[in-house]
């Protein structure tokens, strides 16, 4: 959610020390991970309101997740596997992206879901939204985001007709 490593580490030592000092609230008919994931999001969403603009880091290359980037392998040319792998990077990118530019709400529900894989459950009981209400953020921020990446030339044609639109009003 907050797209800073070193922030992420922060807010979770932070998550941890909270968890620590209030352990006797954990209440044992709930899942210790969906408490935890409560403290761990109230702390996110602090620092997303207190936060200043994004910071983009200068070393990140176009795999953050190797700090030599795809300069620092070997690949066989005739092979297409770097192709394949810039390409890849760059859709994961601009899907990130757009996942970035959702409202938080809807972006909390869609890291929660696919990238924590919660159920729906288990995301009202960490968020405290009711059910109905997390199917329908998943459901707008999926239509938005094929929307967005659509606009990005990724994806399938245009909207088919009458296909619902993440406008309008909702909860």
């Amino acid at each position: 959610m907050l797209r800073n490593p070193s922030l992420a580490e922060e807010l979770a030592q932070e998550t941890f020390l909270k968890a620590f000092t209030r352990l006797r609230s954990f209440d044992p008919a709930y899942k210790f991970s969906n408490w935890i994931l409560k403290i761990a999001q109230n702390a996110a969403i602090d620092a997303l309101r207190r936060g200043g603009p994004p910071e983009v880091p200068l070393d990140g290359g176009l795999d953050a997740g190797n700090p030599e980037g795809l300069a620092g392998r070997l690949v066989d040319p005739r092979s297409g596997a770097g192709a394949a792998e810039v390409e890849g990077a760059d859709v994961g990118r601009i899907l990130q992206a757009a996942i970035d530019r959702l409202r938080p709400e809807y972006r909390l529900a869609v890291v929660l879901r696919y990238q924590e894989e919660l159920s729906h459950e288990e995301i009202a009981e960490v968020t405290g939204w009711p059910v109905g209400t997390i199917k329908s953020y998943l459901h707008r921020a999926r239509a938005e985001l094929a929307d967005d990446l659509r606009r990005r030339g990724i994806g399938g044609g245009p909207r088919a007709p009458g296909a619902a639109t993440s406008k309008g009003s909702g909860a």
